[in-house]
């Protein structure tokens, strides 16, 4: 993908909200990829490289920052490219369908070839499909290590590792020390048990006009499902045969 260095040199320098989840910033000096809004300084233009995803940046040797956390920018579930295909293939991986199988068995799935398959990521994501779900993999293990309060074997197995001993392998590849240690430091109502619930923080881009959004999801609301009601969402989901908001 084309990405102008130096419209996207600006807006890092800036820290510009806008292009938050949009890019995401190698830097050559660290071997950490960032988003525009990292507070860390900002560094020199020379050293750093632009990716249009957070798989494109994590397949060509950076990490994720711990201070800005790329794993929460917005829309990095979705990684939404403009080929339908590829917007298939993604909602497929989010759903693991590169975690027990591979490329060409997704390939099949969607009625093309492999090599077709790898081509069309590469265009639209910049990174093959393996290498965006094990981002989307990782990533997903960093959040829940971060915001809640899930043990290291519940965290491996919600994020679609086979096992705890590749979940802290590969921790320790990609950050030099074990997954528990991103817990150390935090408030003890973020660290502590999971009897309450799991808390997992949604980021967004702003601007975000919310009460625009509550009234649109309000005259929608499906009776005994969604609720809104003091200016907060909530909706009911079945889990484990009982139903949780």
């Amino acid at each position: 993908m084309d990405l102008d260095h130096d419209a996207c040199y600006r807006a890092i320098q800036t820290r510009d909200p806008r292009f938050d989840g949009r890019l995401f910033i190698g830097v050559k000096t660290t071997g950490i990829y960032c988003r525009p809004i990292c507070p860390a300084r900002t560094p020199r233009r020379e050293n750093v490289a632009f990716y249009p995803t957070a798989a494109a940046a994590q397949e060509a040797g950076f990490r994720p920052c711990l201070r800005c956390r790329p794993e929460i920018s917005p829309d990095l579930a979705a990684w939404r490219g403009t080929s339908n295909t590829v917007s298939r293939a993604l909602a497929l991986i989010e759903s693991g369908a590169l975690d027990a199988a591979n490329v060409e068995g997704l390939a099949e799935r969607l009625g093309l070839g492999e090599r077709q398959l790898r081509r069309l990521f590469r265009q639209h994501l910049g990174a093959s499909p393996i290498a965006v779900a094990q981002t989307r993999r990782v990533l997903l293990a960093k959040q829940l290590v971060h915001d809640t309060g899930l043990s290291m074997t519940q965290v491996a197995l919600a994020s679609g590792f086979g096992s705890v001993r590749r979940f802290n392998e590969t921790f320790r590849q990609l950050f030099g020390r074990p997954p528990m240690s991103l817990r150390r430091g935090r408030p003890a109502e973020v660290a502590g048990d999971d009897a309450a619930g799991v808390t997992v923080v949604l980021a967004y881009r702003p601007p975000y006009d919310w009460e625009a959004m509550l009234a649109f999801l309000a005259a929608r609301a499906i009776p005994g499902v969604e609720t809104i009601s003091n200016g907060r969402y909530a909706r009911a989901l079945p889990l484990a045969k009982r139903a949780a908001c």
